[in-house]
């Protein structure tokens, strides 16, 4: 496991177009961006309460949606804390595409008990073009040991809820996310209440289809 810092490290995973810089960006900046423009790397860091009285830095890593960097993924994964693995709900393969990353992130991290570990289906307010049930989703999340969310970049809806959720799985640290972190964010470049299925049930279900 990575050694316990002031740096709480987040790594998003996904296929290309599934909305894995949307969700960061509408997390850590509050904007939403209709245009596809493919990722490499990006860095985000804000500052998150940890252990009630002291802070630490949430370091958010948007990852590319290519399979042409394997080394860089194998290395995020290795000082990654925890991670979101993000589908479209409007494509099926592209959830059938986090299968490999789950691998290596199980290869490299061995049991997943004490992993914070989020399966995300985005995109869930495109009703008309949806490919995927939540039950599908959910039912993917117990099989990988993982917790489960729907959200949408676009509507602002459980993006937050999605990375608190993230936070609270650790078993480590007492983290939470601070009121006014919106304004705390900052972002480098280089070359989430609730959820439901393998974790708990606290949302409401709205943008969901059974």
């Amino acid at each position: 496991m990575p050694e316990q810092s002031n740096d709480y490290r987040v790594v998003v995973f996904g296929a290309g177009g599934v909305g894995k810089s949307s969700l960061v960006l509408r997390f850590v900046k509050g904007t939403f961006r209709e245009s596809y423009i493919p990722t490499v790397e990006d860095t985000y860091r804000q500052v998150i309460t940890c252990n009630k009285n002291s802070i630490c830095t949430l370091q958010i890593t948007d990852t590319t949606g290519s399979h042409q960097f394997p080394a860089m993924q194998r290395l995020n994964i290795s000082k990654g804390h925890a991670f979101i693995m993000v589908y479209s709900i409007t494509s099926r393969q592209s959830l059938e595409e986090l299968k490999p990353t789950w691998e290596i992130i199980r290869e490299i991290k061995g049991s997943l008990d004490n992993v914070p570990l989020m399966l995300v289906g985005n995109k869930c307010d495109e009703t008309e073009a949806r490919e995927l049930t939540a039950k599908e989703g959910e039912e993917q999340a117990r099989q990988w040991s993982s917790h489960f969310m729907e959200t949408s970049a676009k509507t602002n809806y459980n993006v937050k809820e999605l990375f608190q959720e993230l936070l609270s799985l650790d078993k480590n640290r007492a983290m939470s996310l601070q009121p006014d972190s919106k304004n705390k964010a900052s972002r480098s470049a280089s070359a989430p209440p609730g959820t439901s299925g393998a974790g708990s049930e606290k949302l409401k279900d709205k943008c969901r289809l059974m």
